[in-house]
């Protein structure tokens, strides 16, 4: 892994204590689902999961907006953050509808899938936020291999590499002659930046680092 210079794509979060490993193994049940849905359909993967993955950034910046008020403080960047990596996450589900049409049936599974994991990460995050957040580490932590399994198949040839869809050139500032592997390498990179943010955001709440830092802890 090797694409993103200043970013190792392999980086894992070793869990410390019995929430990080609660929030391992929720995303690792998770993710057996996914593979045993999708297999190796890697566009259809990205158009339904990024529906999802725009949840968090939302809804942790909904409840750091109010905590902030609550407690008359500055937000030392959390919710800026938060909700550009929400908006990130959007434009990754407008790219790939572009590449892969969801069928009826995802397009069902993406509303209730939405619907339980909105309600079951507001929870989480209103009364467990360090939990929410590694949670999202791993869950971006798996976004990485899925899309470096997703390039190799572009690679190989198994996959198609199309022309990128011009949002894509429009929002990661591409070449105009930019393909499909170019809009991988960097929605990867994206999701490995949401990695270390939220790994980052997790350990400033469980005090292993400055909450001012915790954005950009990795960078």
């Amino acid at each position: 892994m090797t694409d993103t210079p200043h970013r190792p794509l392999d980086r894992h979060k070793t869990p410390q204590g019995l929430s990080d490993r609660v929030a391992l193994g929720v995303v690792k049940f998770m993710r057996v689902f996914a593979d045993a849905f999708f297999s190796r359909r890697y566009g259809h993967r990205a158009v339904v999961l990024e529906t999802v993955a725009a949840v968090p950034g939302m809804v942790g910046g909904l409840l750091q907006h109010l905590k902030a008020l609550r407690h008359i403080r500055e937000d030392q960047g959390w919710i800026r953050e938060l909700l550009d990596e929400a908006e990130n996450e959007r434009m990754h589900l407008m790219t790939f509808i572009h590449i892969a049409q969801p069928s009826l049936f995802e397009r069902g599974l993406i509303m209730v899938g939405q619907a339980i994991f909105f309600n079951a990460y507001f929870f989480l995050y209103l009364f467990f936020p360090k939990t929410a957040h590694r949670v999202v580490g791993y869950l971006e932590e798996e976004a990485v291999v899925s899309y470096t399994a997703y390039l190799a198949e572009v690679d190989a040839g198994r996959v198609e590499n199309v022309p990128a869809p011009q949002i894509a050139i429009d929002y990661w500032h591409l070449p105009e002659t930019a393909r499909l592997r170019d809009v991988i390498i960097a929605v990867r990179a994206d999701e490995a930046r949401h990695r270390d943010v939220n790994h980052g955001f997790a350990d400033a709440l469980a005090g292993r680092a400055k909450p001012s830092t915790a954005p950009h802890a990795a960078e």
